[in-house]
């Protein structure tokens, strides 16, 4: 009957990670949680968080400010990027009236000195969680707008992607494969399928399977029966149950092991799935999207990607174009990073001058929109102080500079041949960069007219404000 109890519980505690690097204090803090009902994970670091929320459904966040060398608020940001209604309670010894003002903007629900009093923390976590479930349940009655996802831009290759997944969100069911290179916004597509369909009202569940070790990837997905193994100590719900009546988003499936593809190819034929170290077959609601930046048809042939499980998988397929297909989108979404991480940051608005737009423009971006945010919260933390971003701020190897080996690189370096529009689109951004912006004299360079160089920069979806940059020998 114990054990009945015990299970019943398990089943129901609340999961909260604790994140502090003072190991002492996680113990003691676990110890409590687990006392008072919760399911407690621990992590050390930052890093070690992120990995954490990723790999598995977390209910509350307790957050130490100072971890170590790393900020806690850098974490917090990165937490509430992951998922924006996960509660998060930060917890310090340094705390100030800044850092708690600074905690609250950047969605933290509350803020709590060292030592903390575990009767009011108890409380306060109470409220977080309560808090989130009511914020959920607004959500859903409002029809998921207050959380769905915005895709900006306006290329004809998102365009089609988009138009894909609005008809996707119409079956509540079909398995849906979502490809693209990395960093190219497959999450944000998972996401924007979830809301925009049956399921929204239901949990949105990721997992990167490239980011977690072989041997917990089972027990993280299907959960596992006390004793199931030597660590087993507690029954574990996994990632189906917590999806259940929602979507469960598989990153990087082509990254799973043979052995664990055929247990899901089961799961989206049966509906149901065993528990590690359960017999018992567990029914389940769930629609699975998957994503992989890999060749999967290849991966087939060769023998390390499952045939049945790919043609399952392979219901509904949208691909998510790479950024340097989608230059017409860059300044949009430039500009959208810009005013988040000015909010983020609590600084003053900023904008682009045209210079930096150029630039921007003219990159490849290979590691594409992640990329892209992530040299604009760089541009806006460490060089940018002003209202305005200009070419000098960003990093060399954007702007094709000279500060670095990488900068230095020859773009056309021998046996690569560049695609004509990219040629173009080089060869033009070099121009402008070198004449200041002007397209009088731009274009002089490159041989051409001025009504020819405009044309060109809308052919490429290059910025063209329609004026020139000031220039003593052109007229007025």
């Amino acid at each position: 009957m114990a054990r009945g109890d015990s299970a019943t519980r398990a089943q129901t505690a609340h999961t909260l990670l604790i994140v502090d690097d003072e190991r002492s204090l996680r113990f003691a803090i676990g110890e409590w949680a687990r006392d008072a009902g919760f399911q407690a994970l621990e992590a050390a670091s930052g890093r070690e968080a992120l990995e954490r929320v990723r790999g598995q459904a977390v209910d509350a966040v307790l957050l130490d400010l100072r971890l170590g060398d790393e900020d806690g608020l850098a974490v917090l940001r990165r937490l509430r990027e992951h998922d924006p209604a996960l509660p998060v309670v930060m917890l310090t010894g340094h705390g100030t009236v800044e850092h708690a003002v600074r905690a609250t903007k950047l969605g933290a629900y509350d803020f709590i000195q060292k030592p903390p009093s575990l009767d009011h923390l108890e409380v306060v976590l109470r409220r977080a969680l309560e808090h989130a479930r009511l914020r959920r349940e607004v959500d859903h009655y409002r029809g998921g707008a207050a959380t769905a996802p915005v895709i900006l831009g306006d290329s004809p290759g998102l365009a089609r992607a988009l138009q894909r997944l609005q008809k996707a969100a119409r079956s509540s069911t079909a398995t849906v494969l979502l490809r693209g290179e990395t960093g190219s916004g497959k999450e944000l597509m998972a996401r924007y399928l979830h809301a925009h369909g049956a399921r929204a009202g239901g949990p949105f569940i990721d997992l990167n399977c490239s980011a977690i070790p072989e041997q917990l990837l089972e027990s993280m997905l299907f959960g596992h029966e006390k004793g199931a193994f030597t660590d087993a100590k507690h029954f574990k719900k996994g990632l189906f149950d917590l999806a259940d009546g929602g979507t469960l988003f598989l990153d990087e499936i082509g990254e799973m092991t043979p052995q664990l593809q055929s247990k899901l190819l089961r799961v989206l034929e049966t509906r149901t799935f065993r528990r590690v170290g359960g017999h018992a077959d567990v029914a389940v609601d769930v629609r699975v999207v998957a994503a992989t930046h890999r060749d999967l048809e290849r991966e087939v042939a060769e023998g390390r990607f499952r045939e049945d499980l790919f043609f399952r998988l392979n219901v509904i397929v949208i691909e998510m174009p790479p950024l340097r297909d989608r230059a017409e989108d860059i300044g949009p979404l430039a500009r959208h990073f810009v005013e988040r991480f000015c909010a983020e940051l609590g600084r003053p608005a900023a904008r682009l001058d045209p210079g930096a737009l150029r630039a921007l423009a003219a990159y490849r971006w290979p590691g594409n929109v992640r990329e892209l945010r992530n040299v604009i919260e760089r541009v806006l933390l460490l060089e940018a102080e002003g209202d305005e971003i200009r070419a000098e701020h960003l990093p060399p190897e954007v702007t094709g500079g000279r500060r670095g080996a990488a900068a230095s690189a020859d773009p056309f370096p021998p046996g690569v041949v560049r695609p004509l529009a990219e040629v173009e689109r080089l060869a033009i951004a070099h121009a402008l960069e070198v004449c200041g912006g002007n397209k009088t004299r731009a274009a002089q360079q490159l041989g051409i007219s001025r009504q020819t160089l405009r044309t060109k920069l809308k052919e490429l979806a290059m910025p063209d404000d329609g004026e020139d940059a000031p220039d003593g020998n052109d007229p007025a």
